[in-house]
């Protein structure tokens, strides 16, 4: 059986690799399903530099290394299955505040972020919109 964000993961290798395109990293991103850790009802973020960073994870191998890192004890950590456009259009702007998307970062070497700027999240919620943040009547 396929890993849920395995195209995903090799799509960050390559640019990794100083190949690929970073235009197709994105729609990448939005096609695939990344399992992201849930907190009680919310989906486990952190802040970081003034971004929440909501973090996904391309398949159940890296999950597993994050929660080796963070799970308290030997409690399973539980984790929803979420399409990258879902986590990007729907959850960031409901937070309200600035936040991307944080994938693999229990990996080494294999870790991406997708802030939140034009093109990877909607404009409205884009710390590069020029405007963004700012109440609007």
């Amino acid at each position: 059986m396929d890993q849920p964000g395995a195209a995903l993961a090799v799509r960050i290798a390559d640019l990794r690799r100083g190949v690929g395109d970073p235009r197709a990293l994105v729609g990448e991103m939005r096609r695939s399903v990344l399992l992201v850790p849930t907190v009680g009802e919310g989906l486990w973020s952190a802040r970081l530099g003034g971004v929440r960073w909501i973090y996904g994870f391309t398949d159940e191998v890296a999950l597993a290394r994050f929660a080796r890192h963070h799970a308290r004890g030997d409690q399973a950590m539980d984790y929803a299955a979420l399409l990258g456009a879902r986590i990007v259009d729907e959850v960031v702007p409901a937070l309200g505040e600035p936040a991307g998307l944080a994938v693999d970062v229990a990996t080494e070497d294999g870790s991406m972020f997708f802030p939140p700027v034009v093109g990877i999240v909607p404009e409205a919620v884009a710390v590069d919109a020029g405007g963004a943040g700012e109440e609007r009547s």
